[in-house]
């Protein structure tokens, strides 16, 4: 019976969940949770991942996928866009973690497209 639970997942929607975990957690854990811009950026795309991330593991949609390629691309931005590139810790948490989502996300689409039916 947990293997029909899992039947059809993929291990892109488990790592942008944990993913999406580590980033909301990232201010108190790496210690910027004082700095408005880092740390919220964090929290609010942290919950936005973590919700596409469980619609993706509740029913497959590649829209979603592409949305989280668009929230990595936008991590890996945002310490410039918002100007908090002076907080070395909070920078590169934001650029890593962007960039892994966007690699994992677009994993995920090029998987699908190779087998449509698994999501199925």
């Amino acid at each position: 019976m947990a293997y029909n639970l899992m039947e059809g997942k993929r291990v892109q929607d488990w790592c942008n969940l944990v993913l999406a975990v580590c980033l909301f957690v990232s201010p108190w854990v790496i210690g910027f949770a004082l700095e408005t811009e880092p740390a919220w950026n964090a929290w609010i795309v942290g919950v936005v991942l973590a919700a596409l991330s469980l619609a993706t593991l509740s029913a497959f949609a590649e829209w979603e996928e592409w949305a989280n390629v668009a929230l990595g691309l936008w991590l890996v931005i945002s310490p410039w866009v918002l100007e908090f590139t002076a907080n070395v810790n909070a920078m590169w948490t934001h650029v890593v973690i962007g960039i892994l989502v966007a690699a994992v996300s677009a994993w995920a689409v090029w998987a699908y497209r190779q087998d449509p039916h698994a999501h199925a």
